[in-house]
């Protein structure tokens, strides 16, 4: 008898936990699933740069590499000094490279010929203030004299926290406008962003080579305008 009740009770809990995952089943085959529209968009604005970055070499041949390292290293101290000399804060002055070696000269006669040693140093200027770019080329081309080059000079923007912000606010703004149209296609409504992931294109920097006006001996770098680029993919709840 014990035995036949501590069967039934078995059967009674099966049955009993059977009845619970049948209900609970329920209720999550019948949970919506989440419906949403899918959208990218991109800001973009325009900047005018407000800095230059320089990069100039001094650069010197003669037959004994000591000489040759000798003089450029001059040519390095009044560069350096003109830079400093127009207002350009040491923390933006960086040299980048500094080179000596043996240079050859080839032909079909002799074959690689042995002229002198060449000493080269390189360097990285930021100009903070973009407008004076062109006076402190002058100055520094003045200064070094022959041995000095200039390499380029690349317009760009030092701090583009603000450009990107306001690109950004375009982008959301138009990806949301983006997912209203498709929304309004659908004759579904649109609801809450459920998921954004940005990514920001890198601004391109052209670089130039400074030229001086026809009409003026003076150097003028033309600033132009860049793009500050971000972009969003975006993920709206519809109903």
């Amino acid at each position: 008898m014990k035995s036949q009740m501590s069967k039934a009770k078995r059967v009674s809990a099966v049955v009993l936990v059977a009845a619970l995952v049948s209900v609970f089943g329920v209720q999550v085959s019948q949970a919506a699933p989440v419906r949403y529209i899918s959208v990218s968009s991109v800001g973009t604005v325009k900047v005018t740069p407000d800095a230059v970055r320089l990069n100039a070499s001094v650069s010197n041949i003669s037959k004994v590499s000591k000489d040759a390292l000798a003089a450029a290293n001059v040519a390095a101290s009044k560069f350096r000094a003109a830079i400093l000399a127009n207002g350009i804060d040491k923390k933006y002055l960086a040299s980048t490279t500094l080179t000596v070696y043996p240079e050859y000269n080839y032909t079909q006669e002799a074959g690689n010929v042995l002229i002198g040693y060449r000493a080269s140093q390189s360097f990285e200027v930021v100009i903070r203030n973009a407008a004076e770019a062109g006076e402190i080329v002058d100055a520094v081309v003045a200064s070094a004299g022959d041995l000095l080059a200039i390499n380029g000079v690349t317009p760009f923007v030092y701090d583009n926290t603000k450009a990107t912000e306001a690109a950004r606010n375009s982008a959301v703004k138009n990806a949301k406008a983006k997912a209203a149209s498709y929304a309004k296609l659908l004759g579904v409504k649109i609801g809450k962003i459920i998921y954004l992931h940005e990514s920001s294109a890198p601004s391109s920097y052209p670089i130039m080579m400074a030229q001086a006006k026809a009409s003026d001996e003076s150097t003028s770098i033309d600033l132009g305008q860049q793009d500050v680029t971000v972009s969003v993919a975006t993920r709206w709840a519809i109903s």
